[in-house]
């Protein structure tokens, strides 16, 4: 039977009262027809989102048990677990370029700066035909490398005195084992700087035409460091007295087949690197007071006490009149013991070292006002602290939301937070007046907003008692907001790590760390190295002032 076709609604006005009933009968009968496949499509809707929901829910679980798997086969290796997210950009993404120094006019091609150091001229001849005139000559600077190896043989006069002694011509500064200076500085700067394993420059100085052991060229790279490492312990000294602020972080290191940490301590002008088997507050403020080894309980080994909300029955038994002044350890667990405190009582005894070594760095002019930068992890929380903004950003972007609604909530707040940061810098480099209060006040609105999401939510209070910390740089202009230097300067650190493996012996360890840092503050301070390794080996050449009196001149 034929489907019955429905008059159409534009000549309504030309039908009987029957065909009209019929027409609107019809049009009720496909309105309801749409309405069910309508509500048919929503249940669908529906359905699929609750699918897409307990799918994103369970991709979730696989990326955070995938992890779990990564760090538990790293932890397996000895190797430290890889971070669950990417770098945030936070830093890039605020930067403004408007801000860029333009060059004033456009710079020449090529290296043409160094041509007053001409070594050597020589003139080039060609053969013309008769006849020729004679048009002076055409400049040409080349620059070359002449890597050559000499085996000098030194004739020492040798005397006997009036008196019997005998008297021997030395030989020149700098010769250590049969080995001069400058094949020393070479393999120093290939080492530290270039990143050269001590196989492939054994390899290297055998084909140049040195013949030279491996075991030799451990020598030559660990052993005679003693000037180097006291200007690198000086270098600290006089950025913890001068540096209005340190940016500080660490990262995993092998030593006598061990697993151990590296703390780099930094500001603009200077670098140090210090390996130990531990990175807990302890060791952190035992590098901050560099080469004293002293313990001493004054007014701020108090106040740091009252700071860690240690027992107060502590600091009554410990208080005198006078501070007092241990020249190490052992006297001070002495001075503890005969004041009756258990000094097998770990806890107790690592609180009070921590206040005796702060009370160090105070009685010795250290970390004045100085404030430390860092990434908020527990053993740099110490003294003047500022956070990094990137990694507040960075726990952000760890959350892991399992619906649309959640993950539109973190991009929000991301957004916000980035807002702000980038009028956060342009504050710190115009620093105007009288802006505190408002700063405060977006600060508050932003990190006590409530979503809903309750990860999202914890974090945010999280990061609102810390505001102070945030907020270092309304007080301290200067100060950076993020700890990318010090990330920077680890990076050369984890290439040699790489590269070369851990340290076996407490040579290897302090030549590692005292040469990796004094490559970074000559570069910090403009200096070339390998001018520097020559002054400081006796070559002549540029002479290099003390990089610690560089580093206090500049701060």
């Amino acid at each position: 039977m034929a489907k019955k076709r429905l008059a159409s609604p534009e000549h309504a006005d030309t039908l009987s009262l029957k065909a009209l009933r019929e027409l609107v009968t019809g049009l009720v009968d496909e309105v309801s027809k749409l309405s069910a496949e309508v509500t048919t499509l929503r249940a669908e809707n529906a359905a699929l989102r609750e699918d897409n929901a307990a799918l994103r829910l369970e991709n979730t679980r696989l990326k955070v048990d995938n992890q779990l798997l990564r760090d538990e086969i790293a932890r397996l290796k000895n190797l430290p677990p890889r971070p669950p997210f990417r770098p945030s950009g936070m830093d890039k993404t605020t930067d403004d370029k408007r801000d860029a120094p333009q060059a004033a006019g456009k710079k020449p091609r090529g290296p043409k700066l160094d041509l007053k150091r001409v070594s050597r001229e020589e003139i080039l001849h060609v053969d013309v035909p008769p006849g020729s005139r004679f048009k002076g000559y055409k400049s040409c600077h080349v620059r070359e490398l002449i890597v050559t190896a000499e085996l000098v043989h030194y004739r020492r006069e040798c005397w006997i005195t009036p008196d019997g002694k005998t008297v021997l011509a030395p030989l020149p500064q700098g010769v250590i084992g049969g080995y001069g200076p400058s094949l020393r500085r070479f393999c120093l700067m290939l080492h530290a700087q270039g990143q050269v394993t001590m196989e492939r420059l054994t390899i290297l100085l055998n084909d140049v035409g040195v013949s030279v052991s491996k075991r030799q060229v451990v020598r030559l790279l660990t052993k005679g460091l003693d000037g180097f490492a006291a200007e690198d312990a000086a270098v600290l000294h006089a950025g913890l007295v001068s540096a209005p602020y340190i940016t500080v972080d660490d990262t995993g290191a092998r030593h006598q087949c061990d697993n151990g940490h590296t703390t780099q301590i930094g500001a603009e002008h200077f670098t140090v690197f210090r390996t130990t088997a531990s990175k807990s507050r302890l060791n952190f403020l035992s590098l901050l007071r560099g080469s004293y080894q002293d313990y001493v309980l004054n007014d701020a080994a108090f106040d740091y006490l009252d700071d860690r909300r240690a027992d107060p029955a502590l600091a009554v038994k410990l208080r005198g009149h006078e501070p007092r002044r241990f020249c190490n350890q052992v006297p001070f667990l002495e001075y503890l013991a005969g004041k009756g405190i258990d000094i097998f009582d770990r806890q107790t005894v690592r609180v009070l070292a921590e206040a005796g070594i702060w009370g160090s760095i105070r009685h010795h002019g250290l970390l004045g006002d100085t404030v430390i930068v860092s990434d908020d992890a527990g053993q740099f929380r110490v003294g003047n602290h500022a956070l990094c903004w990137v990694h507040a950003e960075r726990l952000l972007q760890k959350l892991m939301p399992a619906t649309p609604r959640q993950v539109r909530q973190v991009e929000t707040v991301r957004d916000l937070v980035w807002r702000f940061y980038r009028t956060l810098k342009s504050v710190r480099r115009k620093a105007p007046p009288g802006l505190a209060a408002a700063f405060h006040k977006r600060f508050a609105r932003i990190f006590s907003l409530r979503t809903g999401y309750q990860e999202l939510d914890k974090l945010l209070a999280r990061l609102s008692r810390r505001k102070d910390e945030l907020l270092k740089v309304l007080e301290r202009p200067g100060i950076p907001l993020h700890t990318n230097a010090s990330e920077n300067d680890l990076r050369s650190f984890v290439t040699k790590r790489k590269i070369s493996g851990g340290t076996m012996s407490r040579d290897g360890r302090v030549a590692r760390d005292t040469m990796l840092g004094l490559m970074k503050t000559c570069r910090k301070l403009g200096l070339s190295f390998w001018h520097y390794l020559g002054d400081r080996l006796g070559l002549e050449g540029q002479a290099i002032p003390p990089l610690a009196a560089l580093v206090a001149a500049r701060a």
